[in-house]
């Protein structure tokens, strides 16, 4: 450690850190721009120049390591005098059009510019003018003349998205910050750099002139997408939700959010949104008051379980519902007599598990690890904060390894990180490759290896690259968890982690995955499951916010005599009788379990649109019209109480968590993965968001 002194104050920090980093830990603030502590050290905007005694000019704190006995003033004539004559270069080319800056009211320039700029400007020669930018639907660069040039959109691409999107052209005034050649911004993390802009030169497209900040109200939430349940701030303005940015949570999403998190409430206010519910009669739809719907419902379900028996009523379920809804639709389903219930929509494979799937590890850990294995997953597009932590971890020198097809790396840079090694197969040939990885481990240490298996240079690679370092791990992705062989997959995979050290865990689908496993929204005995019930196994049918065709294989219809929709949207309405409008995650309090089993809570941030009802809420309703006994509950909160056994704990126990199979290890050929999706396609929100649907992402989904 080294101690050094700033404005007076004793602080000891590691060797080799900056003057910045102390200062911070000091709990001193030094004016800056292009510093970000998730960011590599520019030095670029020289804001942040501090007086150190005996330098013989001010230094820059960003990039000044401390030594031994430093003494540092940052608030001296001389660091003030430095600041001061830097903001002046700072604004000589900067328009004065904070009147109609998005930015305006949350931008740093303004803000330091009120301490450290001057009344009047000495300049008076013409300012420059720099051409706007087509980068894409979600980043407008309309306003690149107010570019500080401070590169952090160009270092984040480079060390966080892991492409370099963004990068300086030319010199001197001449200077801009550009795509090349014309591209777009394609990177699934882009919006982020819209937050790092510390001026208005790079603002969200879709949100732009649509309000301003201090007329916003400010809302945690939790994003209902991916397994990461990234923290948000949903930002709303006269009830209706206007801009989503990130939470800072270094647990679960650092300061980052996906795109598909932050544009995705594009949707909520669409043209498709459910609002009043509705019943088809003779072919047309109709709007009607909820009692008409919940009596029309309950006596459909009534007759069909009078006439047909429970067992044939069922229900397919979101795993981006929330926890509440899914118990209760749980509860519904075995209170009225049925055990077929089921959230794994995409899978292939329907196995009961031994315990709750989850990632095995801590989801910050992943940021930390020597060496990982990831089998069956497009990881980049699935999840993108993961990958940017693994990313994080191979640019510290961790070994990344892939068993997974094609489509999922057809180019050099799809994972947008370095690949130690990768097998490349059909999903049929992973269950395979994993035996060949497990024969390469076996022949290595000296054991019997589980199944035949042959020993090919990729396999040595992948084993010797699982068999080094301490801190390692296997993930399964979502091609892997819906695989036709999925337990076989995971079997493999549990013995390579046994004999390497390496802990074995899912990446898991969709924002309430973990959760639909722990209140058990899935086919007890005798029970149907999601590809036996949208085979036409069922007489009655709910479908809680999800679209068969779109989230599944398509529904058959043929023999089943009511089909319930419950969906925030105008959804499914080819083959359903009822719309029934429940609220997205904006419009309802509940709560989500991440991939690491963390649970998360959240309250609406605005008042349901129209007629819309939480879904926890018509569940309840409807199972005291079909007379299934329930307790009294009153708020959300009651019915997690419920589903959770007691009292919420923050983190499921870790004897609820288990990745552990017993499934014999029996390689069939033949055995597939079932279609994956888009990363634009992974739920009802973001199906129906315009922007993300016109990116290259998406596009190129609905091309494939």
């Amino acid at each position: 450690m080294v101690e050094l002194e700033i404005d007076g104050k004793k602080v000891e920090v590691p060797e080799g850190s900056m003057v910045m980093h102390a200062a911070e830990k000091a709990d001193i603030y030094i004016p800056h721009f292009c510093y970000h502590k998730k960011l590599s050290i520019a030095a670029n905007c020289r804001m942040c120049l501090v007086d150190v005694e005996k330098a013989p000019k001010p230094m820059p704190a960003c990039a000044t390591p401390v030594t031994q006995g430093m003494v540092v003033r940052t608030k001296s004539d001389k660091a003030i005098k430095a600041q001061k004559s830097v903001m002046e270069f700072l604004l000589i080319n900067h328009p004065l059009d904070c009147p109609i800056c998005d930015q305006g009211g949350e931008c740093q320039l303004q803000d330091l510019a009120v301490g450290y700029g001057a009344s009047a400007s000495r300049y008076g020669d013409e300012k420059r003018v720099v051409v706007p930018k087509e980068v894409g639907p979600l980043i407008s660069m309309k306003e690149m003349t107010r570019c500080i040039h401070c590169t952090r959109c160009v270092r984040f691409g480079q060390e966080i998205a892991g492409a370099m999107e963004f990068g300086m052209s030319n010199r001197g005034e001449h200077a801009e910050i550009e795509t090349f050649v014309g591209q777009t911004v394609d990177s699934e993390l882009s919006g982020n750099m819209i937050d790092i802009c510390p001026v208005g030169a790079l603002t969200s497209k879709p949100f732009r002139f649509s309000a301003r900040t201090w007329e916003l109200s400010r809302r945690k939430s939790i994003s209902p997408h991916d397994s990461t349940g990234a923290n948000l701030i949903v930002q709303v303005k006269n009830n209706q939700v206007m801009r989503v940015v990130p939470f800072e949570n270094e647990a679960v999403n650092e300061c980052w959010i996906a795109d598909r998190d932050r544009f995705s409430y594009e949707a909520l206010n669409g043209d498709e949104r459910l609002t009043k519910p509705m019943l088809k009669q003779d072919g047309v739809w109709r709007e009607v008051d909820w009692q008409t719907a919940l009596e029309h419902v309950a006596n459909g379900l009534n007759e069909i379980r009078a006439s047909h028996g429970a067992a044939s009523i069922g229900a397919l379920v979101s795993p981006h519902g929330t926890v509440e809804e899914l118990f209760l639709a749980a509860s519904l389903m075995r209170g009225l007599g049925s055990e077929n219930i089921d959230y794994r929509l995409r899978h292939a494979e329907f196995t009961a598990p031994e315990g709750v799937r989850w990632l095995g590890t801590s989801i910050a850990s992943l940021s930390q690890l020597q060496s990982v294995l990831v089998v069956g997953s497009n990881l980049r597009k699935d999840h993108p904060l993961f990958a940017q932590r693994i990313r994080q971890a191979a640019r510290l020198g961790c070994a990344v390894t892939a068993i997974t097809s094609r489509a999922f790396l057809r180019a050099d840079d799809a994972w947008a990180m370095p690949l130690k090694a990768a097998q490349l197969a059909e999903a049929g040939d992973w269950a395979q490759a994993l035996a060949d990885v497990a024969a390469a481990v076996a022949a290595e240490k000296g054991v019997a290896a589980p199944v035949t298996g042959q020993v090919t240079d990729v396999a040595k690679a992948l084993a010797s690259s699982l068999l080094a370092g301490e801190r390692k791990a296997i993930l399964l992705g979502n091609a892997a968890a819906h695989h036709g062989q999925a337990s076989v997959l995971l079997a493999l995979c549990q013995w390579l982690g046994e004999q390497t050290g390496a802990s074995v865990g899912f990446l898991t689908e969709a924002a309430n995955t973990v959760g639909a496993q722990v209140v058990k929204a899935m086919p007890g005995s005798g029970g149907l499951n999601a590809a036996q019930m949208l085979a036409g196994g069922v007489g009655a049918l709910l479908l809680l916010a999800c679209e068969p065709g779109a989230d599944s294989a398509p529904f058959e219809r043929q023999g089943c005599g009511m089909v319930v929709t419950l969906s925030p949207f105008k959804a499914n309405l080819d083959i359903s009788d009822v719309l029934l409008p429940i609220a997205p995650f904006t419009e309802t309090s509940g709560t989500f379990i991440n991939a690491e089993g963390r649970v998360q809570s959240f309250h609406a941030v605005v008042r349901p649109l129209g007629d819309t009802r939480p879904g926890w809420k018509v569940l309840r309703v409807l199972a005291d019209l079909l007379q299934v006994a329930q307790p009294p509950y009153e708020t959300s909160q009651d019915v997690l109480a419920q589903a959770l056994g007691g009292a919420v704990p923050e983190q499921l126990p870790a004897a609820q968590l288990s990745n552990r199979t017993a499934a014999a290890i029996q390689i069939r050929a033949g055995a597939v993965a079932a279609p994956t999706v888009g990363i634009y396609q992974l739920d009802g929100i973001v199906r129906r968001a315009p922007s993300l649907q016109q990116t290259a992402d998406a596009l190129e989904g609905a091309s494939a």
